[in-house]
């Protein structure tokens, strides 16, 4: 016959039995009686899940937080050394332009010898000054990528750092809720979770 828990008959204590044994086995008797929520059981596998897109978006962040450093430090090697053959470029542009001036005002009075000379320098700074152009530009292009790679990086580690900020509330309400046994809290926070969890999958795929 079915006898409702609170209602159940506890038998005295025994002979011999010390007070401490009593309690300790009318605790176990009621303990054992006591039906548990249903509902518990869900909380229990909600926060685990939580927990586990909890651990992921912190790993993930700080990977790509190390990602988005490191991209940015190789861009700015890249842009340094464009600035390197800039510099360069310049020196013998002016160069060039020097030995223009100067066989302008020899034109007519110098030797053929002279010159000839005079020209193939010019044309050696020019042709300089157009490899340092042209490697200059394929430098900035390879900063640039390292830019792009920085940026989307910051996008994923971003959204990762949301995504942790709301699963650990949700985290915690559940846990409140598993001690205080109130189901609206664990709801309340499941609701949170549910928001971490879209930001967890935003910084997988990047969605918005």
């Amino acid at each position: 016959m079915y006898r409702r828990p609170d209602l159940c008959i506890i038998r005295p204590q025994r002979p011999g039995e010390t007070g401490r044994q009593f309690l300790v086995r009318r605790s176990t008797i009621t303990m054992a009686e006591e039906k548990k929520e249903p509902w518990l059981n869900y909380l229990a596998l909600s926060t685990v899940i939580l927990a586990v897109c909890a651990t992921l978006s912190t790993f993930k962040g700080g990977g790509y937080s190390t990602r988005s450093v490191m991209s940015q430090s190789q861009a700015s090697d890249q842009w340094a050394f464009s600035q390197a053959k800039s510099i360069k470029s310049y020196i013998y542009e002016m160069q060039k332009d020097k030995l223009e001036l100067e066989l302008k005002g020899i034109e007519g009075k110098a030797s053929p010898a002279i010159v000839e000379e005079y020209g193939k320098r010019i044309d050696g700074y020019g042709k300089k000054i157009a490899k340092y152009e042209g490697e200059k530009g394929q430098i900035q292009k390879e900063a640039k990528r390292f830019e792009s790679i920085r940026d989307e990086a910051q996008k994923h580690s971003q959204a990762f750092g949301i995504a942790v900020i709301f699963l650990q509330i949700a985290i915690l309400l559940s846990s409140i809720a598993a001690l205080i046994k109130m189901k609206y809290v664990w709801v309340i926070g499941c609701a949170i979770g549910l928001v971490g969890i879209v930001y967890f999958a935003n910084g997988l795929f990047l969605f918005f």
